[in-house]
Formats: structure tokens, C-alpha cells, sequence
């Protein structure tokens, strides 16, 4: 067997399990380090925790098959510990340990440690520091005071003394609105390692912060982490649950890699998404599991003010060996992107009981910068997924979202406001016991989708499959079992995709300028 390791830190490291064929779990393997049996394994991403700083260790993997290559390598350097229950915290699920942790983190060295040992930690907003790690004993918990009268508010917009410039601090939804700070908030921090098996626990409910959860008591609810103008934070193993909202949200930073986390909501919680990276650069989530009640992962890029002023696509992004189930959506671009989305890449992913497979959202009014290009998703198997595939430009959402300028069919006027989709790749898809239809993808018919390419796709409708709209716009009536509905693209390339179980037509296109079928089923040629 080969593998290859992915993260070195101080006392651990991750390693991937290279095959071509596994998602998410492989068949069992034993990792030997120095010789000597530390763990078995059936995970294709995996830690491999308790090693020393500083220090050289060889690594090798044995499964029934074969073994590996051994591979050397050393531990990075930490220069102290910083013990939080010696500044004061408890861990004893009554005291607020709030200010005990964070003056531990303010008091950590370049390159030390903030160590929390197993506890229950009540606490309400911790602000990070750079070039320091935060590690959490395996049982730890952080756990949020639900009581938003005792946590900080981070200001939408302050205005610059002369008055030129401005200082966005809080965001809700794509516009620079004032929100609660959040579990962890990082601002214009760099170099932070947060790792451990232990828990983030928000604590939402209905009876707190998911009540009436679009309503606006003094400030937007918060999140479990913000990052704000980061660079080169790594977060690694921590389960995340009963988040507010959004689970994890950057916001301007770059630099960010997300590893064998777990994001754990009811799937009836309001927008408690997963990881949503905003206007970000550099984005890699491996190895994560997401059970929750909204989009698993959403891509953003801002409202018409941030995409128009900042221009700030999020790019460059690698989503790789997931798992996710019970979400909105799988993977997610949009619906705020109007400083556009381009570089992604979503490869070897699971999704099981997803409203939505791969999706994609956009309307009239994101503007001409919100551009979505160079999209591709590749070896995705999904279960009981309502609609594999969904592209939907006239998303009804924002207090103008039903109006006739969003939801009109007809051809408009190319405008400010117009967002477009350049090219967009489906490869090696195999979806099990789908239910809505095989893919709803609808373009603007004054700026049409440029390219779609699927190939290796193969589609089968569950034995009693539900009814239901494909997406969220409006003039779209339910449907059951529908196959590939493709409105307004200017090339849309068909390569070895079959449906099986379909109703009615299997391929419904209008609007079309070139349609190329290659190796097509002839059911779908009907």
C-alpha cells in the first residue's frame, strides 16, 4: 500500500492512504511507528496524535495485501506549554473559563502551546493570537454560555478617522452587518494551529439562539469559529456541534486547511452550515465529516457591497474525501458570490440523504464580478440524494428574491447586476437512489452558462422516491424521478452518462446552442 503524509505539527500528523478507488474509508491497515503498533485504521485521512516535538520518527503501514515504504520524518518545534487550569480555568462545567483561557493565550510565546486537559470549559468569546497552538486533551470540552447578553459584538463597518476608508469587523450573509463574536474569532491573526480530540460546543437551541433565528436582537447570531483576515490557520480532529449558524466561517484569509474535523447540527437547525470559506484563497478540507441543518459546505464571495468594493473571489480551493449527509447541500457555491468563485476542485467525496448534491446558486443582481469558473468535481459517489446535480440562476433569496427582475424566464437586458458561469466539470459520478430528478441546471437566457461538461456519470431513481421542487426559484412545479432538465447553456458536452428509472423524458433541453452526446444511453436518447 502507498500513503503519503499531508500535515506535520508538533505531536501529530496526518497521513493519506493514496488509492484511487476508497472514499472516506479504505479496507483496515495497522500504522507502526518506530517499529512499534501505535493504531489501526480503516480512515483515508488519519492522525496519528501523542508524538513528541522536535523530535525524528519513522512511519510505516501494513495492511493484509502489502506494506508501505517506511517514511522519516520530524515533528516540528514547540518552544513551551501553557497549561490553562494554572491560569485559573477549572474544566468543571460551572465556572466561566473565559478569561483563564484567554489569558493563557495572550501570555503564549511565538511557537507555544495553550493546553486544555480534559473539562467541561464554560466560556463565551476567545480571540486567537498568532504563531501559537491551541490543543485540546481527547474529552475536552469548550463549551458556549448561551447567554447572549454576555458576548461581544463585532461592529459591520467603522469608518476611518478621516473618514476614506472603513474597518469591516462583523458579517451576516454576504453584507457587512454587525454579529455576536464567536466561540473562537481570529482577526488579522496568522500562524495558529487549533488540534485535539475534543469538542466545540455552541449549546444552540430553539430555545436560544435558534429561535426566530433571521431576527436581529442587537447583533446576528454568531458562529462557532470566525476567521477575519487570517493566514495560515490549520484546524485538525476537533468535533464541532449545536452551532448557532454558520459552523466555520473565514472571511478574507487564506492559507486555511481543515482536517478530520466532525460538524455535528440537528438537520432541523436554521443555516447552521458547515464550513462556509468567503472571499478566501487557498482552502483545503480533507477528510471531514458534516451531519447538519444546511449546506454542508457553501463557498461565498459577499453581497452586490463587498463582491462591488472588494472584489475578492474565493479561489483555489480543494475539498477532498468527505463525508457528509443530511444538509441543503453537499458542496455549495453561493448564493452570495458576487466577488466571484473560480479554482475548485471537489474530488473522492460521499454524500448519503442530502437534499442536493453538488450545487450551485446564483440570480440577477450578484453583479458582473460574480463570476464562477473552473469548477470541477470528480469521483463523488452519492445515496438518497434528492437532486445530484443543481444549477439554478434565479435563487429566490434577499428581500427582492420574488420580484420579476430575479424570477422572469425571459431574456433581459445584460446589466450591472448580471452574474455569469463560465465552465463547470462533472466526472465519475455514481448516484444511488435519487429522487427529484438527475440534474436541474437552469442559466440565465441573457448570459448562459458557458460549458457544462459530465462524463462517467451513472444516475438510479429510488423504488419510492419522493416528490419534490428541484431547487429554490420560482415557476418550478414539484417533480419525481425527472432526468437531466438543462435550460440556457451555450455548450453542454454528454459523455457515458447513464439514467436508470427515470419518468417521462430522460433529457429535456431548451435553449441549448450546442449539445454534443458521446456514448449515450438510448433511453436517454429518447
Amino acid at each position: 500500500m502507498k500513503f503519503q503524509i499531508i500535515a506535520i505539527n508538533t505531536r501529530s500528523i496526518v497521513i493519506e492512504v493514496l488509492t484511487t478507488t476508497d472514499i472516506y474509508e479504505t479496507d483496515e491497515y495497522c500504522i507502526y511507528i518506530n517499529h512499534e503498533l501505535r493504531m489501526k485504521s480503516k480512515k483515508v485521512i488519519m492522525t496519528i496524535d501523542n508524538l513528541k516535538p522536535d523530535t525524528s520518527y519513522e512511519i510505516i503501514l501494513k495492511s493484509e495485501k502489502s506494506d508501505s515504504d517506511i517514511i522519516t520524518f520530524r515533528t516540528k518545534y514547540e518552544s513551551v506549554t501553557l497549561d490553562v487550569k494554572e491560569f485559573g480555568a477549572k474544566g468543571d462545567g460551572i465556572q466561566n473559563d473565559t478569561v483563564f483561557i484567554q489569558g493563557a493565550i495572550n501570555a503564549c510565546p511565538r511557537d507555544g502551546r495553550v493546553y486544555l486537559p480534559k473539562g467541561i470549559y464554560k466560556v463565551t468569546n476567545i480571540f486567537l493570537k498568532s504563531d501559537i497552538i491551541i490543543h485540546f486533551e481527547n474529552g475536552t470540552v469548550l463549551s458556549a454560555i448561551a447567554d447572549r447578553n454576555q458576548f461581544a459584538i463585532l461592529p459591520g463597518l467603522v469608518e476611518s478617522y478621516d473618514e476614506k476608508d472603513e474597518f469591516n469587523l462583523g458579517t451576516w450573509e454576504g453584507n457587512p452587518l454587525s454579529c455576536y463574536a464567536s466561540i473562537l474569532t481570529g482577526i488579522n491573526v496568522s500562524n495558529v494551529l487549533i488540534c485535539g480530540s475534543g469538542t466545540i460546543d455552541g449549546n444552540a437551541s430553539f430555545d436560544n439562539w435558534w429561535k426566530e433565528p433571521k431576527k436581529k436582537v442587537n447583533a446576528y447570531r454568531p458562529r462557532l469559529i470566525f476567521l477575519n483576515n487570517c493566514v495560515t490557520i490549520s484546524i485538525q480532529d476537533i468535533t464541532f456541534k449545536n452551532s448557532p449558524s454558520w459552523t466555520i466561517h473565514p472571511y478574507f484569509s487564506k492559507q486555511l486547511k481543515f482536517i478530520n474535523l466532525h460538524i455535528i447540527n440537528p438537520k432541523d437547525s436554521p443555516n447552521t452550515d458547515g464550513i462556509n470559506p468567503e472571499s478566501c484563497n487557498s482552502v483545503d478540507i480533507i477528510g471531514t465529516n458534516f451531519s447538519l441543518g444546511d449546506d454542508c459546505i457553501a463557498i461565498k464571495s459577499g453581497k452586490v457591497y463587498m463582491g462591488k468594493k472588494y472584489k475578492t473571489p474565493s479561489e483555489n480551493i480543494r475539498i477532498h474525501q468527505c463525508f457528509m449527509e443530511h444538509g441543503h447541500g453537499s458542496i455549495t457555491i453561493g448564493s452570495e458570490m458576487a466577488g466571484g468563485v473560480r479554482n475548485v476542485i471537489v474530488s473522492s467525496c460521499f454524500f448519503s440523504h442530502t437534499d442536493r448534491g453538488l450545487r450551485i446558486k446564483t440570480r440577477r443582481g450578484r453583479g458582473k464580478d460574480g463570476i464562477i469558473d473552473n469548477i470541477t468535481f470528480q469521483h463523488i459517489k452519492m445515496n438518497h440524494v434528492l437532486t445530484p446535480i443543481v444549477i439554478n440562476s434565479f435563487y429566490y433569496c434577499d428581500p427582492d428574491g420574488h420580484s420579476d427582475y430575479v424570477k422572469s424566464k425571459d431574456l433581459l437586458p445584460v446589466d450591472e447586476g448580471t452574474p455569469s458561469i463560465i465552465q463547470l466539470s462533472f466526472k465519475d459520478l455514481e448516484c444511488m437512489n435519487c429522487h427529484v430528478a438527475a440534474a436541474f441546471i437552469y442559466g440565465l437566457p441573457e448570459k448562459k452558462i458557458k460549458k457544462i461538461h459530465m462524463e462517467n456519470i451513472s444516475i438510479q431513481f429510488a423504488g419510492n422516491p419522493q416528490t419534490n421542487i428541484p431547487d429554490m426559484l420560482d415557476d418550478v412545479q414539484p417533480m419525481s424521478c425527472s432526468g437531466i432538465i438543462a435550460y440556457n447553456i451555450e455548450e453542454l458536452d454528454l459523455k457515458n452518462v447513464v439514467i436508470n428509472g427515470a419518468i417521462g423524458c430522460e433529457l429535456s433541453v431548451d435553449n441549448v446552442n450546442e449539445l454534443q452526446l458521446d456514448n449515450i444511453s438510448h433511453d436517454l436518447l429518447k
